[in-house]
C-alpha cells in the first residue's frame, strides 16, 4: 500500500511540509526509518523531540507542532497537533488488513438461505449456517462459522478462526479478533435443593449440613446483540443470554482475553481491557473504562463514566463518574490511603512489639 506525503497529511487533517508527492510505504522507529532506493519513504512516528534524535538525514516523519522539520534534516513531514490521534490515523491509512481474495472461496461452505452481502469476501473453509444475513462487503477470514440467523452489518471483519454462534446480531464495522467466541451458552446452573453457593451468599459465610449436589443446566434461549463499531479481542468470549439477549452498545471496545457473562448489559463507547471479566446480569453504563483483570460481580450496576484501575474487584454497585481501585474496589484516593497506610505496617508492628517490651519491664517493676 502507498500513499503519498500530501495524501496523508489530508487523511490526517493535518499539514505536510516538503515533498508532497513523497511515496509512503509504510510506518517504523525513528532509527528504523529512511529513504528506499527507489524514491519511497517509510514514514517515522517522532512525535516528541526526545525521538528527532535517531531520525536519518533524508527520512520522512511525522511529528507535532513546534518541531522543526527542516532543522531535523527531513525530506517531508506531516505535522499533526494531537500525536496520539495522528497515530490512529496513520495506522488506519497504512493499515492493509487481512489478505482476503474477493468473493467465495470454493472451499467455503454456505447454506442456501444465507443472504450474503454485496462485495463481501469469503475466505477458505468458512461455515455459514442457514438464514444468516451478512451485509455488504464483510470480509471473512479462514476457518470461521457462522450460527444459523446470525445478522452481521455491514462492513464486518472476522478475522481467522472467529465462532459467532446462531442468533447472534450485530451492526455495522464489527471487527472481531483471531479465536474470540460471540454467543456461546451462558454459566448458569442450578441444584434442586439450596446450593452451598446460595446459602453462604446469605449467610456471608456460615454453612450448615453439607450434603451432595448436583447441578442443573440453565439452558441459553437468549442470543447476543451488538451495536456499531464494536470491536472484540483475540480470544475473548461473549455469552448468550438466558431468556433476553446480552447486549454490548455502540462504539465499545473489548481488549483480548476478556469474558462477558450471560444476560450483561454493557453501554456505549466503554474500553473494557485484557483479563477483565464482567459477571452474568451486571450492568455497565456509558463510557466506563475497566482496566485490565478488573472483574465486576453479577447483577450489580455500574455508573456511566466510571473507570476501574487494573486488578480492581466491583463487587457493589458504583455510581457515575466515580474512579475506583483495589479488592474490594473503593475510591482511588482511598485506596490510595490504603496502601500507604499497609506499607507502614511493619513498621508500626516492631513499634508495637518494643511498646509492650516497655509496658511489661515497668510491670515488672512495680
Amino acid at each position: 500500500m502507498t500513499i503519498t506525503l500530501a495524501e496523508l497529511a489530508e487523511a490526517l487533517g493535518a499539514r505536510f511540509w516538503g515533498d508532497g508527492a513523497l511515496r509512503i510505504t509504510g510506518a517504523a522507529e525513528p532509527a528504523q526509518a529512511g529513504p528506499a532506493a527507489d524514491g519511497s519513504a517509510v514514514i517515522a512516528t517522532a512525535m516528541a523531540p526526545q525521538y528527532a534524535s535517531a531520525l536519518a538525514r533524508g527520512a520522512a516523519a511525522l511529528i507535532s507542532e513546534g518541531m522543526d522539520p527542516e532543522a531535523m534534516g527531513l525530506a517531508g513531514a506531516v505535522i499533526v497537533a494531537r500525536p496520539r490521534l495522528a497515530m490512529a490515523g496513520l495506522t488506519q491509512a497504512l493499515d492493509r488488513g487481512p489478505r482476503i481474495a474477493p468473493g467465495i472461496h470454493p472451499s467455503a461452505v454456505i447454506d442456501p438461505s444465507a443472504e450474503i452481502g454485496e462485495g463481501a469476501a469469503i475466505g477458505p473453509f468458512v461455515v455459514i449456517g442457514p438464514g444468516v444475513r451478512l451485509g455488504a462487503r464483510a470480509r471473512i477470514d479462514a476457518h470461521v462459522t457462522i450460527g444459523a440467523d446470525a445478522v452481521l452489518g455491514d462492513d464486518a471483519l472476522l478475522h481467522a478462526g472467529v465462532r459467532i454462534a446462531h442468533g447472534v446480531t450485530a451492526g455495522a464495522r464489527l471487527i472481531v479478533q483471531p479465536g474470540a467466541v460471540i454467543g456461546g451458552d451462558g454459566f448458569s446452573f442450578v441444584t434442586p435443593e439450596v446450593s452451598g453457593v446460595e446459602e453462604i451468599r446469605h449467610t456471608l459465610g456460615h454453612r450448615g449440613e453439607l450434603r451432595e449436589q448436583h447441578w442443573v443446566r440453565i439452558h441459553s434461549l437468549g442470543g447476543v446483540t451488538l451495536g456499531d463499531d464494536v470491536e472484540i479481542g483475540a480470544n475473548s468470549t461473549i455469552d448468550r443470554g438466558t431468556i433476553r439477549a446480552t447486549s454490548i452498545g455502540s462504539g465499545t471496545k473489548i481488549d483480548s482475553l476478556v469474558q462477558i457473562g450471560h444476560n450483561v448489559r454493557i453501554g456505549r463507547d466503554c474500553l473494557l481491557c485484557g483479563m477483565a471479566g464482567v459477571a452474568g446480569s451486571a450492568r455497565i453504563g456509558d463510557r466506563v473504562v475497566l482496566a485490565g483483570k478488573a472483574a465486576v460481580n453479577d447483577n450489580i450496576f455500574v455508573g456511566d463514566d466510571v473507570i476501574a484501575g487494573g486488578a480492581s474487584n466491583i463487587f457493589t454497585n458504583v455510581p457515575a463518574g466515580r474512579v475506583i481501585l483495589g479488592s474490594p474496589a473503593v475510591k482511588m484516593e482511598t485506596q490510595i490511603e490504603i496502601n500507604k497506610a499497609m506499607r507502614r505496617l511493619p513498621r508500626m508492628a516492631a513499634q508495637f512489639a518494643e511498646l509492650q517490651k516497655t509496658v511489661t519491664r515497668l510491670m515488672q517493676k512495680d
